[in-house]
């Protein structure tokens, strides 16, 4: 039994790589990546706690902790192997022609989610928009960026996508942004009397800041139709544009009918 451990399946730089060894190997790096997600989840559920960074914060930093135990791990692995780092420039080579040939996409998102977690454009519990997709950031992986959509359906989104296109971020200032409702009339609607009722869907629908107040544009003049812009203003971590929209579309329908 133990010549088969013994029993060599290959040599790299010099060094004698036998059944044995490589299963050594395979359980160390395997210990490795469990040791490094233990250390991420208690510098951020007991380290970081006591600290006044918010969720987002912690999770980022406990990342960094993360790629930088299983950095540290491995080279010490490795050089307890026996193998020489400096002579794995073979290995360097081949994995640079990997990336060259089908891999630009993986190290790309790898090091956008390396500057998503420095730079922080984005953080866990931010609402953001992105192209059709919509939704609250839930986790920021190395590659990868979850969010989870208002139908609470979990997308993973690339994090190249947070880095080379037009993001929303909806709570990145952490105070009220405002919605634009554009509203048609019938033309001989008397226009005071439609601002009127504009005003007060707005006053009356739950969600709608007082300050700063609702207000009431003529973004333009058309023949055949009075053309309004109903502007208010909500907070983005307690109301949903879609659902502030469609309700003050329904309240507004009711008052200029009854009106």
């Amino acid at each position: 039994m133990t010549g088969a451990w013994d029993f060599e399946l290959f040599s790299l730089s010099g060094v004698s790589v036998t059944l044995g060894s490589l299963l050594k190997l395979v359980v160390l790096l395997a210990a490795l990546f469990w040791l490094a997600g233990w250390v991420r989840r208690l510098t951020i559920s007991r380290v970081l706690r006591r600290t006044d960074l918010d969720l987002g914060t912690r999770q980022a930093v406990g990342a960094v902790v993360r790629y930088l135990v299983l950095l540290v791990g491995v080279a010490i692995i490795l050089q307890n192997a026996g193998l020489d780092l400096a002579a794995l420039g073979i290995v360097a080579g081949a994995v640079s022609v990997g990336v060259g040939f089908g891999l630009q996409n993986v190290v790309s998102n790898f090091v956008s989610g390396v500057i998503i977690m420095l730079e922080r454009p984005i953080k866990v519990g931010d609402r953001v928009l992105l192209s059709d997709i919509e939704g609250e950031v839930r986790e920021i992986g190395a590659r990868r960026t979850t969010v989870v959509t208002n139908d609470n359906i979990a997308i993973l989104v690339p994090n190249q996508r947070f880095i080379v296109e037009n993001v929303t971020n909806l709570m990145t200032t952490g105070s009220a942004v405002r919605l634009r409702l554009p509203v048609g009339a019938a033309p001989e609607r008397d226009p005071d009397e439609v601002r009127r009722v504009l005003l007060d869907a707005a006053a009356q629908q739950p969600g709608v800041l007082a300050e700063p107040p609702p207000s009431v544009l003529r973004p333009t003049l058309a023949p055949g139709a009075l053309a309004f812009e109903l502007t208010v203003w909500h907070d983005p971590a307690h109301t949903l544009r879609q659902v502030l929209t469609s309700e003050l579309n329904q309240r507004i329908d009711a008052l200029l009918r009854r009106a």
